[in-house]
């Protein structure tokens, strides 16, 4: 059953994959299914993960370590290829990953202990990877500026992807951090069209204003990229020339993208928010999705899950290159700064002095 929710993205809160029992709704001839549902509250729980950094072997995958300061995402992307990982929480990848919020509130001390541990190694950290650390709760929780001030302390370099204004609140130390070359911010633009924007990511930052992100931190001589990403065949595709040409004019320095992917749940979901908000166009999104999946709807090779392969594919990756070309967006990505980590003060971990 679809569940509409105003500012939310997913259609519907399905079980996830491990449940034994999968709910069903059933008209009970006084119309309820057609009843007006009420408005889904957020609500967030403390998470009570013992470390912090997580490692990745990934091939295609250009970091070998990141945080994700939060589980779950207000954002409500619909494609949000990290819904399924609510399943292992008991949790549904629909209603419950953008309304069932987790933040780790000992992120600061887990952190210092772990930049601290006697075999770390510096490599770049990644953040946004799964869910956006700027989504609407970190005003409240401000997790994620607990971990840039304990990188900055550090001089530990860092990459962040997100689509939301409030990075902006965090320019000081951006700034300080860009000086030394510690420092680039990916700022993910998926359409500059509002009306879909609205239904596609319905708390996330609208396009427009994404642009002037790129422009403030540009201006604070902070390396920004324009990451389009998920590309949607049909849906957004005809957009690329056009955003990659208002991120240039903004003042990103490069750009990159992905081809939507559709893992485990987020296909189901997919699908259903594609029948409700774009009836008429949704067999021919998954026609040409399955034209670039080897068949199916999603494949999880890797070299390929990012990319896609056959003539839609190659055609958007000639576009994306050539568009990068024309607007200038082909500059050097940085090579951040491994060399001046210092292990950062014991002072809030000395707890851990012990282990």
């Amino acid at each position: 059953m679809t569940e509409l929710r105003k500012a939310r993205g997913a259609v519907s809160n399905r079980d996830s994959r491990f449940e034994s029992v999968q709910h069903v709704s059933v008209d009970d001839g006084w119309n309820s299914l057609e009843q007006t549902l009420p408005r889904l509250r957020t609500t967030v729980t403390a998470d009570s993960s013992r470390t912090i950094i997580a490692h990745n072997q990934s091939p295609d995958v250009p970091f070998e370590q990141s945080i994700n300061p939060y589980r779950g995402c207000e954002h409500g992307c619909v494609y949000c290829f990290a819904r399924p990982t609510h399943a292992y929480l008991g949790l549904s990848p629909g209603l419950d990953f953008e309304s069932r919020l987790f933040y780790k509130s000992d992120a600061q001390a887990l952190l210092r202990r772990a930049l601290c541990a006697r075999g770390y190694r510096c490599r770049v950290l990644a953040l946004g990877t799964d869910t956006d650390p700027y989504q609407p709760i970190e005003r409240r929780y401000r997790i994620m500026r607990q971990i840039l001030e304990v990188l900055n302390e550090a001089e530990h370099p860092v990459c962040i992807t997100t689509k939301s204004s409030l990075v902006e609140r965090d320019l000081d130390l951006l700034a300080v951090m860009a000086d030394k070359n510690l420092i680039s911010v990916s700022i993910s633009v998926t359409t500059l069209d509002h009306e879909v924007a609205r239904l596609l990511e319905p708390r996330a930052t609208a396009p427009l204003r994404r642009l002037k992100i790129i422009e403030r931190l540009a201006q604070a001589g902070i390396p920004v990229n324009c990451s389009v990403a998920p590309i949607i065949p049909v849906l957004t595709d005809p957009e690329i020339e056009s955003i990659l040409a208002a991120a240039a004019k903004a003042g990103a320095a490069n750009a990159t993208y992905i081809l939507l992917r559709l893992p485990r749940e987020v296909r189901d979901l997919f699908v259903e928010w594609l029948n409700v908000h774009f009836p008429h166009q949704a067999v021919h999104v998954m026609n040409v999705i399955r034209q670039s999946r080897q068949g199916r709807d999603n494949d999880a090779e890797f070299g390929r899950r990012r990319r896609g392969t056959g003539v839609f594919a190659e055609m958007i990756a000639k576009r994306f290159r050539l568009a990068v070309k024309r607007c200038g967006l082909d500059g050097p990505v940085p090579d951040l700064d491994t060399t001046r980590f210092v292990k950062p003060g014991r002072d809030s971990a000395t707890q851990f002095k012990l282990f």
